[in-house]
């Protein structure tokens, strides 16, 4: 069956055939999005490994494992690379905890080199450049304080190289987080001046400080000196207790907050909601491991209580067992849920704005935005 002929076009008013324009067909899709996102894999590589190299230390104290190793930089005047495996591998558990730690840093240090490399090459913005270049500086004065930690035998060297630890991890957050595309496309859907920093973006801030703050605190008790007072040590309690309880508002604003129960001018999105309802998870779990925490490391803290409500306490008949399994998991798993909030607190802070050039956001002065 032979179809009709189409029928001639017909002139215009002008004299003139209509001119017939095809719609170009593009893709929307750009080449640099079909491309591996190198930067951000490395970054979250990065995390993980720290992660790993971060529970490695906090075994490394909880054990006292730090002189199992008494050369730096070489295991027992081996190279640290060419250190026998199965001497390592097999041998005490120190040596296996010190060692392995020394292993994962300088592991840590390659991929932060090797990342500050990637984001050089590739199309990342200052922050994050910047954001980088911490990250190789702190990792390099975190394997100096190592060192002298094991040259000296000091223990204040001991606790400068614990607060600067989350200090590298959080930084390594928020390179991750930056350098994913999904964030990426977030900034660049919002793009617009704002008048200054919201409520909740300072909310926000204030629990990533709180956060990284309460480490510090928690890694001077760790650190302990025995020749501490007894003064001192309440005053250094007092403090870790007033940190806590500034984190569990912070996190418990944060929440109210990101589910609009506060009032403020705030993006509600899902991702905000799920991050600070995980936060405040962390926070009640951490509470509860901070309690244990003291019971197996100094029992009941009849100390901290006057000496009319102290006498009136039984004494405990069970024997605290230093070092032992339970106690290692409860002391330790205290240190790395305290890593987990700063890193989820930092990636709460940015997708709240809490870092206004890393969001794209434009701030302007208030004056000028009521003009």
């Amino acid at each position: 069956m032979r179809l009709p002929p189409l029928p001639p076009p017909r002139l215009t008013k002008s004299g003139h055939y209509p001119v017939i324009t095809m719609p170009e067909t593009t893709s929307q899709t750009p080449i640099a999005a079909k491309s591996p996102n190198v930067a951000h894999w490395l970054a979250c590589s990065l995390v993980a490994v720290t992660g790993v190299l971060l529970t490695f230390g906090a075994l490394v104290t909880t054990y006292e494992a730090a002189m199992a190793v008494p050369d730096w930089p070489g295991t027992y005047g081996h190279n640290m690379f060419l250190f026998p495996f199965a001497e390592w591998f097999y041998g005490p558990w120190d040596l296996f905890l010190e060692h392995g730690h020394r292993l994962l840093g300088a592991s840590v240090g390659i991929l932060a080199i090797i990342l500050a490399v990637a984001v050089w090459k590739t199309n990342q913005s200052s922050m994050v450049r910047g954001l980088v270049l911490a990250a190789v500086f702190l990792v390099v004065l975190q394997g100096v304080l190592g060192g002298l930690r094991v040259l000296l035998d000091d223990k204040t060297v001991a606790k400068v190289h614990a607060c600067t630890g989350p200090l590298f991890f959080s930084v390594a957050v928020a390179i991750a987080t930056l350098t994913s595309r999904r964030f990426q496309r977030t900034r660049d859907g919002s793009e617009s001046p704002v008048p200054g920093m919201t409520p909740g973006s300072w909310i926000a801030s204030g629990l990533v400080f709180a956060s990284y703050v309460q480490l510090v605190a928690g890694a001077q008790l760790r650190h302990l000196d025995p020749a501490v007072g007894l003064s001192t040590f309440r005053w250094l309690v007092l403090f870790h207790l007033v940190g806590a309880a500034t984190v569990a508002v912070l996190s418990l604003a944060s929440v109210c907050d990101s589910f609009g129960l506060l009032g403020l001018h705030s993006t509600r999105s899902v991702g905000r909601r799920f991050l600070s309802s995980f936060i405040l998870f962390l926070v009640c779990s951490q509470v509860l491991l901070g309690f244990g925490a003291w019971i197996v490391s100094w029992g009941l803290p009849l100390g901290l209580l006057p000496d009319s409500i102290a006498n009136r306490v039984p004494e405990m008949t069970a024997v605290v067992v230093a070092r032992s399994s339970v106690s290692s998991i409860v002391v330790t798993g205290h240190v790395l849920v305290g890593m987990m909030i700063l890193g989820a607190s930092v990636i709460y802070c940015i997708a709240s704005g809490g870092l206004p050039q890393a969001a794209g956001v434009k701030l302007v002065p208030r004056r000028g935005a009521l003009a």
